[in-house]
Parts: structure tokens; C-alpha cells; sequence
């Protein structure tokens, strides 16, 4: 599966930019050249040495992953917006043994490549502008490790999940086929690039079908709205918490933008929802403000993506549809029996697409597999036939009482409260219940909330074992990188405070 190096498309735009485009060919040209490099005078093939990508958003970025292939490394994509802690944790964990970046990114990540036994290699080093864009670069389908892509670690320490080519080649030939790209797409990329909802949904499925992406060096909301209204997208996708922010942003503009906004992004064709679940308040208001029902989805690091709702058809708020192509899907129970629909169980997932091991921790990829089959560690049920999640079992999922309750389902009813603009729910321990239920919000402006008046207002929607127990108001909740807000720390704001 080509992705680059096809005659058919070199002239072809594939990064488009606000002062210049990039060709495929040119990305191509460049992915052999950072090869080379890579290689060294030899001309060896890296043999499966790890290679991280120090780079932001952008054609280089893209150059060097297929470079990196090219030469037979495996790619270890950074988060350049973590602390230095995090990424050298994900160096050394990783045993890479270059990275590679730029002279932007140069200042702050070559101490910690030089701390952790790594090269720092400037790919753009000594190139002008017309020699930077100068491997066979192609998405494969052998079993060869091709990329380590790290948990956000909102349940814990983040592992190094390993997938092949052929993994990869997997997940984008699905989406190509369930949300049917063409090259006659054009998409903006708002996502961060150490994450598969960047990399494999957005990334390596523009590029698989030909299409063009543009990939603006931050999210500023006014930029993201007029390339949105500019008639020339054609699919965006992007987390809750981003779609939360072009709603106040749309909010706050004056009324002839809004309608000049609005009439602009009927115009895509498709427009997703992802990596965290996704209010139904936002995907309410968002229907408001631009017409479309965003298309929710579910996936993970381990498996790219599983089910998703449909492009064409019903799609039904609070669900993530049925498995895609080439994806299998089941619901168990604690003896691994399957689950008849109505009855909620774990979600398990096969197929090409799931991932091959966690990096070096085989006890955890042994326990991570049933039969050959991915425990994902969600609970989901099937309703009329589609999946719908309840949550983490390890974190989303509270036992109080005698009763197992989502907190997924109080979130949602909460989030209605019209001085809530964001909350999360989390058990803490009890002697007497085994787990109370907490809630921590962030409050609009001005709002105050008691316990008492939350508690009366979600009565007539949730059971009583249901109610929150104890209550926090923060300015803002723990959020990961990308928007996914981190329970864990959420517990602790209660215990710092008392409960």
C-alpha cells in the first residue's frame, strides 16, 4: 500500500500551507534523504532501532516518519508539549537510539536524547528551502514493528504499545473504507502528533487516499472557524474539548460571523468525535451551531479504531456504533462468556489492526490478550444494535452499595445543570458503602453550587445510590494532552482537601 511514492500523485498537494504547499513527491523526496541520513555511511538498515520524531505538526514531521521506515527503524513519536521528566521517561523506556528533530526543538530535547545514550539528528541541517523536500516511502503490510506509540496514562504509567506495518496498514485501510476518503479530500489537522487520532486517522489516511492536509502550527480558534468556513475541508475530526472551545468562540462573535461560520461548515462532508467521550450537551449545541451530528467513534492506542456510528445513517447520541471493517467485536462477562444484548460486560476487539505487544512488559501483553482477543478494560452494552460505553472498568465504573453504577451516566446527566460547564465523577473509598460517589466541576462564571442543590436537581434522572456524595469546584479538571480528563488526579483533589 503505497502511500507516497506513487507516480500518480507526486505533483500532488499533500501539505497545503497559508504561504506554500508541499507535493508528495517532495515529502517523498525528503523521506529518502532523512533515510540516508538515518542509515549513515554504511547504508545499514536500522534493524528495528528506535527512532523518536522531536518535530512539530507539519511536512517534516510526515518526511521523517516515512524516513525513519525507509531505513527500517521504528518510530517513537514525542510529545514535545510534556515536561522534560515525561519525555525522558519515554526515551529511555523506549532504548531509542536517535531522535529526531530540529533547531527549534534542538534546545530542549537534545540533553535528554544525550542523557538517555541517543543521537540528536537535525534533519533539516544544511538543507535550503529547495532541498529539505528531496525514502521509497510506503505504508507495508509485513510484520516488521514499525511504530511505539505511549498511553496517555490516565490510568497509569504510560506503556509503549507496539504496532506493525501490517497493524497499521489494517487500521487505515478500514477507515478509508467506512468513512470513504478520496483524493479529492482536504482535511485541518487540530491534533497533537503522539497519538493514533492524529497519526492514523487524520495523517496516514489523508495521505493513503491522496488527499491534502493542512497542519497549522497551533489551534487559535478564530484560524480553525474560517478554514472550517472556507468551503475548501472536507472532513475535520477532533476531540470534545475542542469542539467545546469552537462553541465559545462562536458564541462570542458577532452575529453576521456566526451565520457566515455556520453556512460554511454545513459544506463538509464529515465531521468526527473522538478520543474521550463526547457530551451530549456538545454534541447538541454543536448540531446548533453547524448542522452536522458529529460522528462518534471508539478506539484506543491498542487497537486504532474499533466501532464507530455510520457515515451514512442513524447516529445515535451516546453510541459508538458497531465494529468497523475488518474489526470484531465482543461483550464478556467475568468468566469470559459472552454477553447477550442489554447486558453490560467487558468489550473485546480482533483483527488486524490490534496491536502487537506492549514494549517490553510481556506479562502485561499476556494478561492484555483472552483467546486472542484484546481485553480493551471498557464496559460497554448492545442496544438495539449498536454499542454503548459505560466506561472504564477500572476508573469510570463505581460499586457502592452493592450496586455497579457508570459514572459516564451521572457526567452526562450533570452536565445539563446550567452552572456546570464540565465535571468528573470518581468513587472514593467508604467503609460503608465500599465507594461514594464525588464529583468535581468546573462551575461557569459566576455560578455557585452547593451539594444539596446538585443533589435535587439530578433526583428526578439518577437513583438515589446514584447522587453525589461529596463535591469539589476547580477552576479547571486535570486534562491529558488531549482533552481526555485524568481521573486519577480528579481523586486526588478530594484527598487533599477531605472528603
Amino acid at each position: 500500500m503505497e502511500a507516497l511514492s506513487r507516480t500518480d500523485r507526486r505533483d500532488r498537494v499533500a501539505v497545503a500551507g497559508p504561504q506554500s504547499a508541499v507535493t508528495y513527491g517532495q515529502i517523498d523526496d525528503a523521506a529518502r534523504r532523512i533515510a540516508r541520513r538515518l542509515m549513515g555511511a554504511s547504508g545499514c538498515d536500522l534493524d528495528g532501532s528506535r527512532v523518536a520524531l522531536a518535530l512539530p505538526p507539519g511536512s517534516e514531521w510526515i518526511a521523517a516518519l516515512f524516513g525513519i521506515w525507509r531505513a527500517g527503524g521504528i518510530a517513537v513519536p514525542l510529545a514535545l508539549s510534556h515536561p522534560p521528566g515525561e519525555i525522558a521517561f519515554v526515551l529511555a523506556d523506549a532504548g531509542v537510539s536517535a531522535v529526531v528533530g530540529d533547531e527549534v526543538s534542538a534546545g530542549a530535547i537534545s540533553p535528554l536524547a544525550a542523557a538517555a545514550g541517543a543521537a540528536f539528528v537535525d534533519v533539516t541541517e544544511g538543507a535550503d528551502g529547495s532541498q529539505l523536500f528531496h525514502a521509497d516511502s510506503t505504508l507495508r503490510h509485513d510484520s516488521r514493528r514499525a511504530m511505539i506509540v505511549y498511553t496517555s496514562g490516565t490510568t497509569g504509567r504510560p506503556k509503549g504499545v507496539v504496532t506493525t506495518h501490517g497493524n497499521i496498514a489494517a487500521q487505515v485501510a478500514s477507515l478509508l473504507e467506512a468513512w470513504e476518503w478520496t483524493d479529492r479530500d482536504r482535511t485541518l489537522l487540530v491534533l497533537p502528533l503522539h497519538h493514533v487520532h492524529g497519526i492514523v486517522n487524520v495523517v496516514l489516511s489523508a495521505l493513503e487516499a491522496g488527499a491534502a492536509i493542512e497542519m497549522p502550527p497551533r489551534f487559535d480558534a478564530s484560524v480553525v472557524w474560517e478554514r472550517l468556513a472556507s468551503g475548501e475541508i472536507t472532513v475535520f475530526t477532533a476531540v470534545p474539548t475542542i469542539y467545546h472551545r469552537l462553541i465559545a468562540h462562536w458564541d462570542a462573535a458577532p452575529r453576521d460571523v456566526q451565520m457566515r461560520w455556520s453556512a460554511g461548515v454545513r459544506r463538509l462532508r464529515l465531521m468526527m468525535s473522538g478520543s474521550a467521550a463526547l457530551p451530549m450537551t456538545v454534541l447538541e449545541r454543536w448540531r446548533e451551531v453547524s448542522g452536522h451530528t458529529l460522528l462518534e467513534r471508539y478506539g484506543m492506542t491498542e487497537i486504532g479504531m474499533g466501532l464507530a456510528n455510520p457515515l451514512h445513517g442513524e447516529r445515535r447520541p451516546g453510541f459508538v456504533g458497531v465494529p468497523l471493517p475488518g474489526v470484531r467485536a465482543r461483550i464478556v462477562d467475568e468468566q469470559a462468556r459472552e454477553v447477550t444484548a442489554g447486558n453490560p460486560g467487558e468489550l473485546e476487539i480482533s483483527g488486524g489492526a490490534v496491536f502487537l505487544e506492549y514494549w517490553r512488559r510481556p506479562e502485561e501483553t499476556i494478561s492484555a490478550f483472552r483467546d486472542g482477543w484484546f481485553r480493551t478494560g471498557d464496559v460497554a452494552v448492545i442496544e438495539s444494535g449498536a454499542f454503548r460505553l459505560l466506561g472504564r472498568s477500572s476508573t469510570d465504573i463505581l460499586k457502592t452499595g452493592g450496586h455497579k453504577i457508570s459514572a459516564l451516566e451521572i457526567e452526562e446527566v450533570m452536565r445539563r445543570h446550567p452552572g456546570i460547564s464540565d465535571c468528573a465523577v470518581v468513587g472514593l473509598k467508604d467503609d460503608e458503602w465500599g465507594e461514594r460517589v464525588a464529583i468535581a466541576i468546573e462551575p461557569r462564571a459566576g455560578a455557585e453550587i452547593r451539594l444539596e442543590d446538585l443533589q435535587g436537581f439530578a433526583r428526578p434522572f439518577l437513583a438515589n445510590y446514584k447522587l453525589p456524595r461529596a463535591i469539589r469546584c476547580v477552576a479547571a479538571l486535570p486534562r491529558n494532552a488531549m482533552g481526555k480528563i485524568v481521573k486519577p488526579q480528579v481523586a486526588v483533589l478530594f484527598d487533599r482537601e477531605g472528603s
